[in-house]
């Protein structure tokens, strides 16, 4: 027998020695505390900041240096694990990843908690391709639909719970408990992933050394994708392209995504393998994986900061929002797995999926008024969220059909990291869209300020009589009614800003519909003509 056909016949034989499902369970916990951290030290940053003596700007870096070293290592965590073993590397992020968490919780400045949290991002990027890759080679492809379920109440659920969970910790007990959290949870996942997962015969013959490394495409990549990060999560706060400092970021991140790409599809020993891009069904599930996470952080975004910059609700209770439509897509995905992915055909839920979040938009934009409650904002988010549950595990189980099963890690590694810069740019263009609508919407609103218009004329009168009937006099009322009309006008026209950003995305998701008859006609991630 040949070299190959001893190898195929090996490969065809293996599998796993411990429960599928539970390989599942304990590599997706790893993943899932890592995602958790995303989110969850947005709410806490104030006390942070108070605590290490800075101001709230300078604390933002916490979280920039944690999003630029994830981004940094997601698409090179592919090659970390063909060099020292995939089984090996993930537990080395789990613990590294469970160390700097530790270090986070005990910082006493500024200085310590940036390098700490910059630590924590290097580790972390490794936990997510992992697992994902590890889910790919543990399922025969008829069986990964549902098996990205697990997958997706991870990716899905955790920045949901994130501000929600942040804000109880800091509030009960103090914010380093949102880094200490990890701790046990990190061990649990450490020594159960040690006991039951193994690397298949494909991925140990998949060695590379380390007089491998492509040390052009690693800085290209570092270059490129680290200042994307700072461009992103940075720019806001630096007033975008008016700053220098982001104008800078912008053409380093340029410079270094054109010369990553050129760079990898020319040289004989990528560091990350562009080739996975020839797959049709990979590279169209990229594209709408894109597409997922834009809605995904985006809304995760513009509905807790509607509730508390506009309506004065708390972290706590603005994360509540958030919290009900992640469990209706915890119980929702494993339905569609189940029941619909077997017998639909893939692009059909896909199309449906972007369809759903389409309308959805549309009916929240309808919804936003000054006096919108709790439960509406609440039901708005659910029906958000709803179409997830059809294109999360959709996608992730046709974009690797048809994929050769030696190129898992570095198709997982490019499609986290694809999938989380999208939530970096959704987020960005998100909270700059209603800065900018805001200030659109006051220019035109201001023309509509003068007595000679009936409405405004009639809300002075009512404003007065208001004030009179408090006890205020004419003197007094004079003074504070500008100041009361102008308030109302800046909530009037944020949430006119609001609706449009809701029309945008709904709009964007429309959009994305054709998209998905490019896939091939396939039931379940089944391979070739659609069946399962």
């Amino acid at each position: 027998m040949s070299g190959t056909a001893a190898h195929q016949a090996e490969d065809a034989a293996w599998r796993p020695k411990s429960n599928p499902w539970l390989i599942a369970v304990v590599v997706t916990l790893a993943a899932f505390m890592e995602i958790l951290d995303t989110t969850i030290v947005n709410v806490s940053l104030p006390h942070i900041a108070g605590s290490v003596s800075a101001s709230y700007d300078d604390a933002t870096w916490t979280l920039t240096s944690y999003l630029v070293a994830n981004g940094i290592v997601l698409p090179i965590s592919g090659f970390i694990g063909r060099v020292i073993g995939r089984k090996r590397y993930f537990l080395i992020c789990i613990a590294g990843f469970v160390v700097c968490s530790f270090l986070c919780g005990t910082a006493t400045s500024l200085g310590q908690m940036v390098v700490f949290r910059l630590m924590q991002g290097f580790f972390g990027g490794g936990l997510q391709p992992n697992q994902q890759a590890i889910i790919l080679d543990t399922f025969e492809p008829k069986k990964r639909g549902a098996a990205f379920g697990v997958v997706a109440i991870a990716v899905i659920f955790a920045p949901a719970i994130g501000p929600t969970l942040g804000g109880i910790l800091t509030d009960s007990y103090s914010w380093r408990w949102i880094f200490w959290i990890n701790i046990p949870v990190g061990m649990f996942a450490f020594f159960a992933v040690m006991t039951m997962v193994e690397d298949p015969p494909w991925v140990k013959r998949d060695k590379a050394r380390v007089g491998d490394t492509d040390w052009i495409g690693l800085t290209l990549i570092a270059l490129g994708i680290g200042c994307l990060q700072v461009m992103m999560d940075r720019g806001e706060d630096e007033d975008w392209f008016s700053s220098g400092f982001i104008v800078m970021m912008a053409a380093f991140a340029a410079v270094g995504i054109i010369g990553a790409i050129v760079w990898l599809t020319t040289t004989d020993k990528p560091i990350v393998r562009l080739s996975v891009f020839k797959d049709r069904n990979f590279a169209i599930g990229t594209v709408m994986i894109t597409g997922v996470g834009a809605v995904l952080y985006s809304g995760a975004v513009l509905v807790p900061q509607l509730a508390q910059q506009q309506l004065g609700y708390t972290a706590t209770w603005a994360g509540l929002i958030l919290s009900p439509g992640a469990v209706a897509i915890v119980v929702l995905i494993p339905l569609v797995g189940k029941f619909l992915l077997p017998n639909v055909q893939t692009r059909l839920l896909i199309a449906f999926g972007f369809l759903l979040i389409g309308l959805s938009y549309f009916y929240s934009s309808l919804i936003v008024v000054p006096t919108i409650n709790f439960g509406n904002l609440v039901v708005a988010r659910i029906f958000q969220v709803l179409g997830l549950a059809f294109l999360f595990v959709p996608v992730s189980t046709i974009s690797y059909t048809t994929l050769p099963r030696s190129l898992n890690n570095d198709a997982s590694s490019l499609f986290v990291m694809l999938r989380n810069i999208a939530g970096s740019i959704g987020i960005s263009l998100a909270t700059a869209g209603v800065t900018e609508r805001t200030q659109t919407h006051m220019a035109y609103l201001q023309h509509y300020m003068t007595p000679l218009w009936a409405p405004y004329a009639q809300l002075q009168q009512q404003l007065r009589g208001a004030m009179t009937s408090l006890g205020y006099v004419s003197g007094q009322i004079s003074q504070l009614l500008p100041a009361q009309i102008n308030e109302m006008f800046i909530k009037q026209a944020s949430m006119l800003a609001y609706r449009d950003l809701f029309v945008y995305c709904g709009v964007a998701a429309f959009c994305v519909i054709p998209l998905a008859f490019l896939f091939s006609p396939s039931k379940g991630g089944g391979r070739g003509g659609g069946g399962h």
